[in-house]
């Protein structure tokens, strides 16, 4: 016992110093450069696009867009060159290119772009949608995504105000046709801070703390889903919309009960959606936002295929493993990369494994205190000892390692520490951790690959973060944990094995 509480005390300090120990090595691993923004250019990164021709298309919250030439070199930091492409737009929060047209989403409509006479300018600017309402609140957010395999674009529409709104599908997900039609997708969104898609193609967006929303989270996009907030459900029943809404995603949901917990809720109203993954709040962020995965083979490091998630208050990226259980995802998250200059909003991760970041943090806050910043996270070809994927078991957790392990100490009980807890779901905003319980680790056996632990515990909790720590975990060359903390949204238990 006295050993056990002697662990604890330690633990407890190194992860305390974690941050600060972790920010130093980060930079072995992943190094940022920060792109030079002209001194006239009041870039508050919006949105980024790569185009074919090698720029980078960077959308400003102003209403502007700069292409970027030079910004995936090496001197990019010094030769980096800028062109004003198009100004006057309205809040530009998602970019996407097909055929020669750059198209924007922009608070009151999806527009595209085109530069027909060659001199580095758009020329044309053409409408394709406008299928929603604007109110003048100034949190009336749109965020949009790239081009889905249908050639969809998928916009989330920030609610006129935090509890409810009177602004046409304000609070809903929109898919817009290529022809320009408007598809009503899902309903009971918040507060989106960005928008992604997974490898498989499927689409999720980040939803923040609020009303209905105890802390940030990542959700899927499920067509027909009911994602929580109940603020925007009127548009069910409004005369104006409510033919196309039926058709489009059937029957209203029930109302959810406010004080519950969401999978409670979720088990008896089928539209109704749990977060993927939730964030604890100030633990992993405050304000999550943009969306990018890594599709670059191995150009980015040990994580092809999984996600990466910014957060605009505490100026990181998390990393983000999904699984599907029970037919739905689930996952983990990990820090990643502290000490972006700005409040990250914008992430854009090429082919060639560089992942861009734009920031901004008027009006919002941020760690890093400059207005705005344009900057590029580069793998420098080492790989940091980390906990690659994290997955549930029916008794248990399976942890995967971008390292082999040092036996010993991946076998020892006291280099492990496990809680779990949820948030109310209420009507009210926010909510503090609430059901907390120590979960007893009861069993940690090393894989035969030398690269995988299973956990085996007194007792699994659905709906409940579980917070683990590891550390005393040590690669086989003695290397501690980059990141030593992760945090499972465990919506479901797995009935039975699954590999």
């Amino acid at each position: 016992m006295m050993y056990r509480c002697i662990f604890r005390a330690v633990s407890l300090i190194l992860l305390w110093a974690l941050p600060t120990f972790s920010f130093a090595q980060e930079e072995r691993y992943y190094k940022i450069t920060t792109l030079p923004i002209p001194e006239d250019a009041y870039l508050e990164v919006g949105a980024l696009e790569m185009l074919p021709d090698g720029q980078l298309a960077v959308a400003s919250r102003r209403g502007e867009i700069y292409l970027v030439r030079g910004a995936e070199s090496e001197d990019a930091a010094e030769r980096a060159e800028f062109t004003r492409f198009a100004h006057g737009l309205h809040e530009v929060l998602g970019l996407a290119y097909r055929d020669g047209w750059l198209y924007l989403v922009q608070r009151g409509e999806v527009s595209r772009l085109r530069d027909e006479n060659g001199d580095g300018r758009a020329d044309l600017f053409e409408t394709v949608s406008d299928g929603w309402d604007i109110g003048g609140d100034y949190h009336e957010y749109a965020f949009g995504s790239k081009f889905d395999r249908d050639g969809f674009l998928w916009v989330t529409l920030c609610l006129t105000g935090s509890f409810s709104s009177d602004v046409k599908y304000r609070g809903w997900c929109l898919r817009v046709a290529p022809d320009g039609t408007v598809i009503p997708t899902c309903s009971g969104i918040r507060s989106p801070g960005g928008m992604g898609m997974n490898a498989a193609g499927d689409v999720f967006y980040t939803d923040n703390q609020g009303p209905w929303n105890g802390t940030c989270h990542l959700k899927h996009l499920a067509p027909g889903s009911f994602q929580g907030h109940t603020g925007s459900l009127k548009w069910y029943d409004e005369p104006s919309t409510r033919e196309v809404v039926l058709a489009a995603m059937g029957p209203k949901p029930e109302l959810p009960k406010s004080g519950s917990r969401i999978v409670d809720e979720a088990a008896s109203i089928p539209e109704l959606m749990p977060p993927v993954v939730s964030f604890p709040y100030d633990k992993m962020g405050k304000s999550a936002s943009g969306i990018a995965c890594d599709l670059s083979q191995g150009r980015f490091g040990p994580f092809t295929g999984q996600l990466f998630v910014a957060d605009q208050s505490h100026s990181t990226i998390m990393r983000v493993f999904l699984e599907k259980v029970a037919g739905r995802y689930q996952g983990a998250c990990f820090m990643f990369r502290e000490g972006f200059a700005s409040g990250n909003l914008a992430l854009e991760l090429t082919e060639k494994g560089q992942l861009f970041v734009g920031g901004t943090n008027r009006g919002w806050g941020s760690r890093g205190n400059r207005p705005f910043a344009l900057e590029r996270l580069d793998w420098t070809g080492e790989t940091p000892f980390e906990i690659h994927e994290m997955r549930a078991r029916p008794d248990g957790f399976e942890l995967t390692f971008t390292k082999p392990l040092d036996a010993a100490t991946a076998e020892d009980l006291a280099a492990f520490e496990m809680t779990s807890y949820t948030y109310i779901y209420q009507s009210s905003y926010g909510s503090p951790e609430v059901d907390h319980r120590e979960v007893k680790i009861e069993r940690a056996e090393v894989g035969g690959d030398g690269r995988s632990v299973r956990l085996f515990v007194d007792e699994l909790t659905p709906g409940h973060i579980h917070e683990l720590h590891l550390p005393g975990m040590r690669s086989s060359d003695g290397k501690p944990l980059l990141h030593a903390t992760a945090y499972y949204t465990l919506n479901t238990i797995p009935e039975v094995e699954s590999h």
